[in-house]
């Protein structure tokens, strides 16, 4: 959104001013009408604000919640904003209703069987008529992963092919933003360890992940895709040492963990460990890097 604050984006959008090149592709027609799943959650808060700001109108909107009032703000502006919940199947035909292409965004491992779940959506959005579901999905299946958080995407993209309803699959990569935490602890310590079995993984914003959605639901191309959505480059302790210290000044010591010490457990495996340009292809920008997602998050670093 070129650094437009929240506050900026609706006050345009509501006066019809962002129309920049970007809107004049956006929307495969003008009767289009986009579904956000979880529209004020953050994947999907982040891509409501960038349809809105690549100039999708409000009115073109439908934004789904199990907390609609938490969408007023969209609501002034004319959006559609109703009340769904994959849990409660008879609430989304009329959450759906009139819609013709929809972010479906991953629930929560916590939230229950989530291929059941996300299959009452995706009947749901059919027998409303949309014509494209853009799922964010795994990484890792790219590379063969079905096993552990990779099953419920591998079963939700097999309902997706069989539905019949053209599909668009973003296989996301771990956030960036769970490397704060491990940034912070470097600056305190003044050290990193380099795991004996570190995976260096392509570790992308939450923010790319919403714009490379965005332009998924709002140009034309997409059916039947699949992107695989990551950050610029590879990431090690090493790159996020290197990164905290260009951002803070603070030199971080970096040193190989003791081979006689216990394999630590890491959440990343191979399937990973690999980068692509889907996001720099979607957006018309490149990925975020370590060092810049840093730089813009400088404020919750140690002094």
């Amino acid at each position: 959104m070129n650094r437009l604050t929240r506050r900026n984006v609706l006050e345009l959008a509501g006066a019809g001013l962002l129309l920049g090149g970007a809107a004049t592709s956006a929307m495969g027609a003008a009767d289009d009408r986009i579904i956000i799943s979880g529209a004020s959650g953050q994947l999907g808060g982040e891509a409501v604000k960038d349809l809105l700001g690549h100039g999708v109108p409000a009115r073109n909107l439908i934004l789904v919640s199990r907390t609609p009032d938490a969408l007023a703000s969209y609501a002034k502006l004319g959006a559609m904003t109703r009340f769904g919940d994959f849990a409660k199947p008879e609430s989304l035909a009329a959450a759906y209703a009139g819609g013709t292409r929809m972010l479906l965004i991953s629930i929560g491992a916590g939230a229950g069987p989530r291929p059941a779940a996300h299959g009452h959506a995706i009947d749901a959005a059919k027998a409303a008529g949309v014509r494209q579901i853009a799922y964010t999905s795994w990484l890792g299946i790219t590379r063969g992963d079905s096993q552990g958080i990779a099953a419920d995407h591998v079963a939700t993209e097999e309902l997706l092919r069989k539905s019949g309803v053209a599909y668009t699959f973003l296989r996301n990569s771990l956030y960036m933003e769970i490397l704060l935490t491990q940034a912070t602890r470097m600056l305190a310590d003044g050290k990193a360890i380099i795991p004996a079995a570190e995976v260096q993984v392509g570790y992308v914003t939450r923010g790319d992940c919403a714009a490379a959605a965005a332009a998924v639901v709002s140009t034309a191309g997409h059916d039947n895709k699949i992107y695989d959505i990551t950050g610029p480059a590879l990431i090690g302790v090493r790159d996020i040492a290197a990164a905290a210290t260009a951002v803070t000044g603070k030199a971080i010591a970096v040193s190989p963990a003791d081979p006689n010490a216990p394999a630590a457990r890491g959440f990343a495996g191979p399937s990973l460990a690999f980068t692509s340009t889907a996001v720099a292809d979607l957006t018309g920008r490149p990925a975020t890097s370590i060092k810049d997602f840093l730089a813009a998050n400088r404020s919750k670093l140690p002094a």
